[in-house]
């Protein structure tokens, strides 16, 4: 069932939301060539417990994967798309890392993501993780009441097709509130004035994943986690949870 929030309950959101702001912030600050994930990871666990919270993923256990997740964070590198798991694996020059961050405050979530470049982006890189940043955009720009799902699934899809990239079938946003994943989802790909209607009080974690390489298929690791292109190629991950309201889109997980 879609729930439509308060403007109480989307306050206390946008409190989880600005802690997942802040962490996100932070662990992009330092990762740095050098860095390992798991090093990562516990500034995360850190930052969100002394901003008095708790992480969203750490257990997270949906019916379809093999084992609780283990980390705070989900942190994907080069052709990881999503839910990479943090490791000892240490961060080179050039590497494109997708940071992923859930936290909740009083019974609320907050969900967002961003991709960086380790030391810096070669211009394929740059230009992945720009016009992913840009189909994010576009989809929170569609989110307003009286427009379709459909709407914000075709503005992410129009983006990432004019840059030539491909969309990973089955990953897209969710719903989000008492629970990190709740009705709707909100497909990355999809067909203008189709679908449900978006309504005031809507809260979605709008979430584009753009493969270089074109393809719009992936497979997941043996950990029962990591889902990567199945051509090696490297992806990038754009986040934001947005409340719908009466004067359009407001976004929660920022600073």
């Amino acid at each position: 069932m879609v729930v439509l929030k308060s403007a109480s309950e989307i306050a206390t959101m946008r409190e989880a939301g600005r802690i997942v702001a802040r962490t996100l912030a932070a662990v992009a600050d330092a990762a740095v060539p050098g860095a390992s994930l798991v090093e990562l990871d516990s500034l995360a666990a850190d930052l969100i417990a002394d901003l008095g919270a708790k992480p969203s993923f750490l257990g997270y256990h949906p019916s379809w994967a093999p084992r609780p997740y283990p980390g705070v964070l989900c942190l994907s590198v080069n052709e990881a798309v999503v839910h990479g798991i943090p490791t000892d694996r240490v961060l080179r020059d050039g590497d494109v890392l997708s940071i992923d961050c859930g936290a909740y405050i009083d019974g609320y979530h907050g969900d967002a993501a961003v991709t960086v470049g380790i030391g810096g982006l070669d211009p394929e890189a740059r230009r992945l993780v720009e016009t992913t940043a840009a189909a994010l955009a576009a989809g929170i720009e569609s989110a307003r009441p009286g427009a379709r799902m459909g709407d914000i699934s075709h503005a992410v899809q129009s983006v990432a097709r004019a840059g030539g990239y491909g969309l990973p079938r089955g990953l897209g946003g969710h719903g989000i509130g008492t629970k990190m994943h709740e009705d709707p989802s909100v497909p990355n790909t999809g067909r203008p004035h189709r679908g449900m209607v978006l309504r005031e009080g809507l809260v979605i974690a709008i979430e584009p994943m753009l493969n270089e390489g074109g393809r719009d298929d992936g497979r997941t690791l043996s950990d029962g986690w990591t889902v990567v292109t199945t051509d090696g190629s490297r992806a990038a991950h754009w986040e934001h949870t947005v409340a719908i309201t009466a004067d359009g889109p407001v976004v929660l997980t920022t600073k």
